[in-house]
């Protein structure tokens, strides 16, 4: 089972591009009255949050989705427009309590490939990856099909190491022992 979770005005984004939502969470303040409306006409189960919450709407829709148990989960986001929500975005996405899953989202430009353990990507060849470590170092980094091959290496936070690496096949796996690592690519 596919389940969709939008989060506030993420919901119309969803819809429009033909999604069948079946959850909507989040403190409602983006979602237009025609779309509430629609909630409810549809039956479309949804969470409503006060805004003044201890989460974003993104971490809300995460979690949310988290009970559905699946084994992938992708993200699909529009422009923040804030630059604060977008390091927040990233960060998100590399918090221990989703590495259960294999987590994916396209955000702004960007794709971004969650590594906890090992990944296996499809790319161009000459397509540009960038490995950048969350919440510290990421240790025993191994990468295959890529052009600056790691093995068993650190990538330190805050080191722009693994920026701009580029696929010499069209897989890449990318291993990382301890830690985190986000792979992103361009959209």
């Amino acid at each position: 089972m596919v389940a969709v979770v939008a989060a506030d005005s993420g919901y119309e984004r969803a819809t429009a591009a033909g999604f069948e939502v079946d959850l909507v969470v989040g403190d409602l303040d983006s979602l237009s009255e025609a779309a509430r409306a629609e909630l409810d006409d549809r039956g479309t189960a949804f969470e409503a949050y006060p805004a003044d919450k201890d989460a974003t709407d993104l971490e809300l829709a995460l979690d949310a989705a988290l009970r559905y148990a699946p084994s992938a989960i992708t993200v699909v986001g529009g422009r923040t427009g804030r630059f604060d929500h977008a390091i927040g975005q990233v960060l998100l996405l590399g918090h221990p309590k989703y590495s259960g899953v294999e987590l994916d989202a396209l955000l702004d430009d960007g794709v971004v490939h969650v590594v906890h353990g090992t990944r296996e990507l499809r790319g161009s060849v000459g397509e540009t990856i960038s490995l950048v470590p969350l919440h510290g170092d990421a240790r025993g980094v191994t990468t295959a099909g890529l052009l600056y091959s790691l093995s068993d290496d650190r990538l330190a936070a805050g080191s722009t190491r693994g920026v701009s690496n580029e696929f010499v096949s069209d897989r890449a796996t990318i291993t990382v022992r301890d830690g985190v690592v986000i792979a992103v690519r361009a959209a």
